[in-house]
């Protein structure tokens, strides 16, 4: 980044969007955060809903891969219960967009002499 750049970033702490985050994990495979919502006093705020997130890490041949996922619920024990499905649709998730990835970087795959022009080009065809 530029200093121009750095000097446009918008630091400003959004006030009237706090949360206090509270973090719960079976230190093997799940962790789940609620974050409650405060007012900039650090009060609860009981008009806007708690949020939970699960978090989890699935290991690849390039090693962990982070992964999480909103989790509807409304209290801890809910969120641990509605955890497993909601990592395993945050992992199918991410496997249609590496599949889109893939697909999108195939079709940039052009044959030498062809009209068109591309960042690969296959030897031979």
């Amino acid at each position: 980044m530029t200093a121009a750049q750095n000097a446009s970033i918008d630091f400003k702490v959004d006030r009237s969007n706090m949360y206090k985050e509270e973090s719960f994990t079976d230190l093997k495979v799940a962790t789940v955060r609620r974050l409650t919502p405060v007012r900039a006093d650090g009060s609860v705020d009981k008009t806007r809903k708690t949020v939970f997130v699960g978090q989890t890490n699935i290991m690849t041949p390039e090693g962990p891969l982070p992964i999480q996922s909103a989790i509807s619920a409304k209290h801890l024990q809910q969120a641990i219960k509605k955890f497993p499905d909601a990592m395993q649709a945050a992992v199918e998730k991410l496997a249609r967009e590496v599949e889109k990835m893939k697909a999108q970087k195939e079709s940039s795959i052009i044959a030498p002499g062809s009209k068109e022009e591309s960042r690969i080009i296959l030897p031979g065809r």
